[in-house]
C-alpha cells in the first residue's frame, strides 16, 4: 500500500547523511533547505517504520496463537488483536501524512478583518473576531501584534490588520504546525445573527464582516545557475557607433529560463563588464520574483473575499441559538461563547480533515 515510502526513506537516509558532513554547513541556504526537507521526511519514516515493525508483529502474535500446544495461545490471539487495532491507526496516520502539503504551511501570517455591511453593528462584529483570534493565538502560544486599526465610533473596527507568528517568528518547528497552516482557513465572509445593543425593539440583525488572511512574505532570494545563462561578448562602442574599444570587452547576459537581459560597456574589462551585468541581471530577476510573490498574494487575497456580502458567507455566528456554523464542512456547535473567546480548534479541525479528505481522494 505504501510502496512509494521505500523512496522516501532512501532521501531520508540520504539528507542524513549529507547533514552530518561539516561542509554541508558552509552554504547556509542549502543547509537549510537540507534541514526542513529532513524535518519534514522525519514522522513519515517513523510511522512507516513504526506501520512494517507492527505488520511483523501481527504475523508473530498470530503463529504463536496458531499453536494448539502453546498454553499461551489464547494471549496471542488477543495481542494479535490489540496489534491489528494498532496497525489500522498507524495505517490512517501514514495516510494523512502522505497527503500533499500546502508549501506555505509553515509561514505566519497577517489577518485582516474589514467591516463590511452592517454599519455599526458590522464594526462591532469584526472586533468580536480580532478578539476571537488574539484569545486562539494566545491559547495555542502564537505572538500578534496589530500593525494598523481604524476604530468605528462604538468601539469596533472598520479595518484592521494584525501579524501572527510562532513562537520563533520564523514559522513552526514541525511541519505543518505553522499560522497558515490553521489560519488559511478562516478567509472568506463570516455573518453575524444577533440583536445590536442599539436595537430597541429586539429584533435580530444580520450583518458581515469580511477575513482576510495571506501567508506572510519572506525575503526573495534568486538562485542563478551558470547552465541557464547565455553570455555574449562584443566590442564597446561609443556616440554615433564609434569604436571606444578595439577589444571584444562588452558583456550581454541573457537568462534563458525568463529571457530577462543585462548588458554592460562602461568597464574597461571583460570581468568588469561581466561583473556589473550580473549585479544588474540579478537585481532583475530578483524584482520579478518578488512581484510574482506579491501577485500570488493578491490572488489568494482576492479568492478570500470578492465582496462583504451577506450572501457570500463561510460561516455564520448565530448569537439567539448561541451556535456557530461553518458553510463549507458542515461543522455545527452550540458553544459560540467559547468559540469567541477563543475555543477555535475543534472548528478549524474541521475545516483542516475537511481538506485531507479532498486530498487524499484526489490523491
Amino acid at each position: 500500500m505504501f510502496e512509494a515510502v521505500e523512496e522516501l526513506v532512501g532521501e531520508h537516509a540520504d539528507l542524513e547523511k549529507k547533514l552530518a558532513d561539516p561542509s554541508v554547513h558552509a552554504d547556509q541556504a542549502n543547509a537549510r533547505k537540507l534541514n526542513k526537507r529532513y524535518a519534514e521526511l522525519t514522522p513519515i519514516i517513523g510511522t512507516y517504520r513504526s506501520w512494517k515493525q507492527t505488520g511483523e508483529d501481527i504475523e508473530t502474535a498470530r503463529e504463536f496463537a496458531a499453536d494448539p500446544t502453546d498454553a499461551s495461545a489464547g494471549d496471542f490471539a488477543a495481542e494479535a488483536k490489540a496489534l491489528e487495532k494498532q496497525r489500522d491507526e498507524l495505517t490512517e496516520k501514514l495516510r494523512l501524512l502522505l497527503v500533499p502539503r500546502d508549501p506555505s504551511d509553515d509561514k505566519d501570517v497577517i489577518l485582516e478583518i474589514k467591516a463590511g455591511a452592517g454599519g455599526d453593528e458590522s464594526a462591532l462584529f469584526a472586533g468580536d473576531l480580532l478578539r476571537m483570534y488574539l484569545r486562539y493565538a494566545e491559547r495555542v502560544g502564537w505572538k500578534t501584534e496589530i500593525i494598523d486599526a481604524t476604530e468605528s465610533e462604538l468601539g469596533g473596527y472598520k479595518d484592521v490588520q494584525v501579524a501572527v507568528k510562532t513562537k520563533g517568528g520564523n514559522g513552526a518547528t514541525e511541519p505543518g504546525q505553522g499560522v497558515w497552516a490553521r489560519l488559511k482557513y478562516e478567509g472568506g465572509v463570516h455573518r453575524v445573527q444577533r440583536v445590536p445593543s442599539t436595537e430597541s425593539q429586539g429584533r435580530i440583525h444580520t450583518s458581515a464582516a469580511g477575513v482576510l488572511v495571506t501567508p506572510e512574505a519572506e525575503e526573495v532570494d534568486v538562485e542563478i545557475h551558470a547552465n541557464d545563462l547565455r553570455i555574449d561578448v562584443y566590442r564597446s562602442s561609443g556616440p554615433g557607433g564609434q569604436s571606444v574599444n578595439t577589444t571584444d570587452s562588452a558583456v550581454r547576459i541573457t537568462h534563458l529560463p525568463t529571457g530577462v537581459v543585462a548588458s554592460c560597456q562602461n568597464e574597461k574589462s571583460q570581468l568588469q563588464n561581466k561583473e556589473q551585468a550580473m549585479r544588474i541581471l540579478r537585481s532583475r530577476l530578483l524584482a520579478a520574483a518578488q512581484e510574482e510573490a506579491e501577485r500570488n498574494a493578491a490572488d489568494v487575497r482576492r479568492s478570500q473575499v470578492r465582496t462583504v456580502d451577506r450572501s457570500e458567507k463561510i460561516r455564520t455566528y448565530n448569537f439567539p441559538e448561541n451556535r456557530i456554523s461553518d458553510h463549507r464542512v458542515g461543522f455545527k456547535a452550540y458553544n459560540l461563547d467559547q468559540v469567541l473567546d477563543g475555543e477555535l480548534a475543534a472548528v478549524i479541525q474541521a475545516c483542516v480533515d475537511a481538506d485531507s479528505a479532498a486530498k487524499l481522494a484526489a490523491a
